[in-house]
Parts: structure tokens; C-alpha cells; sequence
């Protein structure tokens, strides 16, 4: 099993759902580096099961423990160790998967890879809840992100059939990014009288209703980067970061800037002419949500990602027993969320910094 990310920073996810603790550890950071424990914690709870009716009622605290690599509030260079514990757990709700196969799910194919060794509980290493360590990486990322006046927030752009707008550049400022992070439906269109977020709630409800589930869309920003960042190829930028953003479990698809809308633009509407706005240059558009070359071009970095609807419903579904060969009918116990987009926004944001960051210190080697 291979959990360890390799670039300038390194990371080493470890743990299993119902295990007793699930952590990473951070190796690479720059050392002297003030901490804000208060901020890891404010973005740990915007993951968190069981804060609202449209969540699992799963309770965990997903607070961090840091074990290692910070001394007197700074990092030291050292490789730094966050824990989180487990708590809440029901792993007797799993017992029938050991021979029924939950459809969606890694239960066959983890299986037959670990030669039936692997954790089936609650996903085992395979769960969803294996984002809360990336997002306490996420969070230390970010802070250096910010110290650098960079900010990086995200809406709902759409669940199921109902859809936000896309972001436009008057919404890409700290200010209405922050507000975004302290809504349970981070969605704009909601200041023009749609009702966006209400009809987003009411789909997620009415699928939980029904033993459903539904997935959708999160469209992620990043402004205030620098030109410069990035290696073209095998390390572009879009590269790096589509690689830990399928890295998050459900996340099936990923475009950057006008994605595959691309393709309906000529040329000339599709390059982005480069103009001078008070003394720097930027460009008129930006179709190609700021990467150039697999390299930063100083305009603000723009993504969608796809997420499929939670695979563990209540409804009845089709599989086999693995044990008898034989087809046969599941009903998932446990307790899920009907959509899990709202809590992976902050998992999608993480994996957007971590990139970010190591994408500073690739750059600061030239310096």
C-alpha cells in the first residue's frame, strides 16, 4: 500500500475508519514557522460528520493532536505528527461485507488487491474519513499560502440538478472567499433570489428520504499566486494537483479554467490575451484558470472537481456473496451521508494548497 505523497514537502497518510487513531505525518516544512492551532481547528470542523440534518450522524471531533515537529508553537523542521482519534464507531454494522460486496465501494477490488486482508470496516484505509488528516495538512498549507497573500476558497457549483453559477472575477477576493468558508452551503447565486441553496438542501433531504444519495460539483479558486510556479510535463501544476485531488475518495473527474467547454471556443476566444492592469500584467480572460505551460501565470487558479454520489445507501442493491458465488441483495447498515459534497469542500481546498506549497518551495530552489 503506498500512502506516502513525495515532492518537497512529504506526506504519510496512516489508518484505518475504525481504527484507533488515523494521522499523517509532514516532513519538509520550513522550519520557525508559526502555527495557529485555532485555524487547524476551525477547518477541521468544516469536515466534521454530524453538524447538520444533511450530514451523517456519525459524531467524531476530529480534533488534531500534534505529536511531533512543533516547539513552542513553531515548527522545527522536524517531521511533524498530527493524530486524530477515533470515537463513534459501530463496526458490528460491517459484518455482512466480509462475503456481500457493497456496490460503489473498494470492498471487491481492495480485497482481491490485499488478498482478503484488508480492513473492511466503515472503508478501512479506503474510507472518506481518511480526508480529515489531509485537511489537517491542508490547514498548515495554508497558513504558509496565506502568509504570502494567497487565499483559496470554494462554492457548491451543483448537487444532483441543481446548479450554481460559476465563480466570475468580482467574486475572487479574500473577503467573499472567507464569507464562503462559513456557510453549510457555500453557493454565490444565492444574493440573486434563486434559491440555490434552499433547492440544494431540499435534493439532499428528499435522496435521504428515499435511502438515496446524490454528488455534484465543487469549483475551487486560488488568487493571489505569483507567475512562475510549476514545471511543465510530468510536474505541471495541473498535473500535481490532479493527482491528489483523485487522490480524495469519490473525486471521478477534474478540469481546470474552461475545462472541457474548452473545446467549444475558437482559438482566438480561447487564448487569453495578456493586457496591463496598474502595472502588471495580467490577462483579459482566463479560459485557462491561470496555468500556462503547466506554470503559473499570476492569474487565479480555477478547478472543478466532480464528486460521485455516496456509494453506502439505505436503498436495496444487487451484488454477490463472494463466499457462495451467488447473486444476492445488500441493504447497507451504518450511518452516511446523503451527499458529501458540503464536508469535501475543505478536503478539495487541502489538496489545492498542499500543491501550492510545494510548488513555493520547488520555485524557491531557483532563488
Amino acid at each position: 500500500m503506498n500512502s506516502v505523497y513525495t515532492g518537497n514537502i512529504t506526506l504519510s497518510l496512516f489508518g484505518e475508519s475504525h481504527g484507533k487513531t488515523i494521522g499523517i505525518v509532514m516532513d519538509g516544512l520550513p522550519p520557525g514557522f508559526k502555527i495557529d492551532e485555532n485555524y487547524i481547528k476551525l477547518e477541521m470542523n468544516r469536515r466534521k460528520p454530524g453538524q447538520n440534518k444533511m450530514s451523517t450522524p456519525r459524531k467524531e471531533s476530529d480534533s488534531a493532536e500534534i505529536v511531533s515537529g512543533l516547539f513552542n508553537g513553531c515548527t522545527t523542521g522536524a517531521p511533524l505528527c498530527g493524530l486524530i482519534y477515533t470515537g463513534d464507531t459501530k463496526s458490528k454494522d460491517y459484518g455482512e461485507l466480509v462475503e456481500k460486496m457493497r456496490p460503489g465501494h473498494s470492498d471487491y477490488s481492495g480485497a482481491i488487491h490485499y488478498r482478503n486482508h484488508n480492513d473492511y470496516r466503515g472503508g478501512g484505509h479506503f474510507s472518506g474519513r481518511l480526508t480529515a488528516p489531509l485537511v489537517f495538512a491542508g490547514s498548515i498549507c495554508k497558513q504558509y499560502l496565506r502568509d504570502m497573500g494567497i487565499t483559496i476558497g470554494s462554492h457548491i457549483l451543483k448537487i444532483h440538478n441543481v446548479e450554481d453559477r460559476s465563480f466570475l472575477m468580482e467574486d475572487l477576493t479574500q473577503e467573499k472567499l472567507e464569507l464562503l468558508r462559513h456557510k453549510t452551503l457555500p453557493v454565490i447565486a444565492d444574493s440573486d433570489s434563486l434559491g440555490v441553496e434552499e433547492r440544494m438542501e431540499a435534493c439532499i433531504l428528499e435522496a435521504r428520504k428515499e435511502k438515496d444519495s446524490v454528488g455534484g460539483i465543487v469549483e475551487c479558486v486560488a488568487i493571489g499566486l505569483p507567475a512562475g510556479w510549476g514545471n511543465p510535463f510530468f510536474h505541471s501544476i495541473e498535473s500535481e494537483m490532479a493527482s491528489l485531488l483523485f487522490s480524495i475518495p469519490a473525486v471521478k473527474g477534474v478540469s481546470f479554467g474552461a475545462g472541457f467547454e474548452i473545446v467549444d471556443l475558437f482559438g482566438s476566444e480561447a487564448n487569453d490575451a495578456f493586457q496591463m492592469e496598474n502595472n502588471s500584467i495580467v490577462t483579459k480572460t482566463n479560459h485557462n484558470g491561470g496555468i500556462l505551460g503547466g506554470i503559473t501565470n499570476g492569474m487565479p487558479i480555477i478547478c472543478k472537481v466532480a464528486i460521485k454520489p455516496t456509494p453506502s445507501i439505505s436503498k436495496a442493491q444487487e451484488t454477490i456473496n463472494r463466499v457462495t458465488m451467488e447473486n444476492t441483495i445488500l441493504t447497507i447498515e451504518g450511518r452516511h451521508d446523503s451527499c458529501i459534497i458540503p464536508r469535501a469542500i475543505p478536503v478539495v481546498e487541502s489538496a489545492v494548497a498542499i500543491t501550492l506549497f510545494n510548488a513555493y518551495l520547488e520555485d524557491k530552489k531557483w532563488s
